[in-house]
C-alpha cells in the first residue's frame, strides 16, 4: 500500500483530499495543529498532531517517508524549503497555490486591485503559461509566487504538482463567498444590487475538484503547475440565482451597468473584468475529467453556512471574512441608494 502523509488535514481541501487518497487506496496519515479526525474518514486513517512550523514536528510526522506528502498550508520560500529538506523521504509533492500568482500582460495582479484602473486584464481563459508576478513576501500572492519558483527549481530533487486554486468553496471554508448571499437571505432581503450587471465572474474552485486534481496527481509524480477549478465559471447574478434556489427563495436584481456606488452592488465575486481559467492541462497530463459544477456542490455548502451563523452574529461566525471584505451587509446605505434611484 502506498503511503500518503497530508499537511492540513482538517481544513476545508484536506478533508476532502484525505478522503479522496483513502477511498483511492492509500494508506493516509492526515496531520494537522489540532491532531482531529473527520468522521467521514475511513477507521484507517492515521492522524497525527503537528504544526507544519515545526520543522521536528513535521519531519515526525513523515516519519520513515512516504510516496507523496500532499500540503495545503504551504507558503513562502522557508516552507518551500521545508518541503525540499525531505527529499530523501518523499517521493514527491502535491501542493496548493493559487490563481492570484497571475499577472496580465500590463503588469497588474490582484495586489493591485485597489489602484485606479489597476485590476488585471487577463485572457479568456487563463492557462498556466500566463506570466505571474514577481516572487517575494510583501502579500499572499508573491508569497506563493515564491513557493512555486523555489519548488519547481528543486524538481529533480522533489517533483511537486502546483496547484493554483480559484475562488475556493464548499464547507469548512472560514472565508465562504456564499456567505453574502446566504446572509441576505434569511435576513429577509428580497432584493439585491450587483454591480457590472452581476456578469462578473471569479472562476469558483470547489473542494472536491480539487481533492479530484490531487488524487490523480498523487500516483503521477512530476513537476508541473495546474489550475484547480471547477468546470464552470458562473456569473454573480448566476450564484446568487443557484443560491436562491436551494434555499427555496426569490430575488430581484437591481443591476448597476458599472462599478459599485460606494460599496452598494458589491459582492465578494465582483470583478470589473474576467478571472477564468482553462483546465486543458490537468485533463492532458492527469486525465482529469469534472466531478461536480458549481451548482451541484451548493446544497451542502449553503447548509454549512447556515448551521454556522445559527444565533450568532455573522463576525462572530466568520471573524476572517469580516476582516477580508469589511462590512458586507450595509443594508441602510444599499436601501437609501434604492430610494433614490
Amino acid at each position: 500500500m502506498t503511503r500518503a502523509v497530508v499537511l492540513g488535514a482538517t481544513g476545508q481541501i484536506g478533508r476532502a483530499a484525505v478522503a479522496a487518497l483513502a477511498r483511492d487506496g492509500w494508506a493516509v496519515t492526515a496531520v494537522s495543529r489540532g491532531g482531529d479526525r473527520d468522521a467521514r474518514w475511513p477507521g484507517d486513517v492515521r492522524v497525527v498532531r503537528a504544526d507544519r512550523e515545526d520543522d521536528g514536528a513535521l519531519s515526525e510526522a513523515v516519519g520513515e517517508g512516504c510516496d507523496v506528502l500532499v500540503d495545503m498550508v504551504a507558503y513562502g520560500e522557508r516552507h518551500a524549503r521545508q518541503l525540499v529538506s525531505l527529499a530523501g523521504r518523499v517521493g514527491s509533492a502535491v501542493v496548493i497555490s493559487s490563481v492570484s500568482v497571475y499577472e496580465d500582460d500590463e503588469g497588474r495582479t490582484f495586489d493591485t486591485q485597489s489602484e485606479p484602473g489597476g485590476f488585471p486584464e487577463y485572457p479568456v481563459p487563463i492557462t498556466e503559461a500566463q506570466r505571474t508576478i514577481r516572487p517575494g513576501d510583501a502579500s499572499y500572492s508573491t508569497g506563493k509566487a515564491a513557493l512555486e519558483r523555489e519548488l519547481l527549481a528543486a524538481g529533480d530533487r522533489l517533483p511537486a504538482t502546483l496547484l493554483r486554486a480559484g475562488a475556493i468553496h464548499g464547507p469548512y471554508c472560514r472565508t465562504p463567498r456564499e456567505l453574502y448571499f446566504v446572509k441576505r437571505n434569511l435576513d429577509g432581503r428580497r432584493r439585491r444590487v450587483l454591480a457590472y450587471r452581476g456578469a462578473s465572474r471569479f472562476h469558483p474552485a470547489g473542494v472536491r475538484t480539487i481533492a479530484e486534481l490531487i488524487r490523480l496527481a498523487a500516483p503521477r509524480p512530476g513537476t508541473r503547475v495546474l489550475n484547480a477549478v471547477d468546470p464552470d465559471a458562473p456569473t454573480v447574478a448566476e450564484i446568487a440565482a443557484a443560491i436562491d434556489a436551494v434555499m427555496g427563495v426569490e430575488t430581484e436584481d437591481v443591476l448597476l451597468d458599472g462599478p459599485p456606488v460606494d460599496g452598494v452592488g458589491e459582492t465578494p465575486w465582483t470583478t470589473p473584468a474576467p478571472v477564468v481559467c482553462d483546465m486543458s492541462a490537468a485533463e492532458d497530463q492527469l486525465g482529469y475529467r469534472p466531478v461536480a459544477r458549481y451548482a451541484d456542490t451548493l446544497p451542502e455548502t449553503v447548509a454549512f453556512v447556515e448551521e454556522r451563523l445559527a444565533g450568532r452574529d455573522w463576525r462572530e461566525a466568520y471573524p476572517k471574512m469580516a476582516t477580508a471584505y469589511g462590512d458586507l451587509f450595509d443594508y441602510a446605505a444599499e436601501d437609501a441608494w434604492l430610494e433614490r434611484r
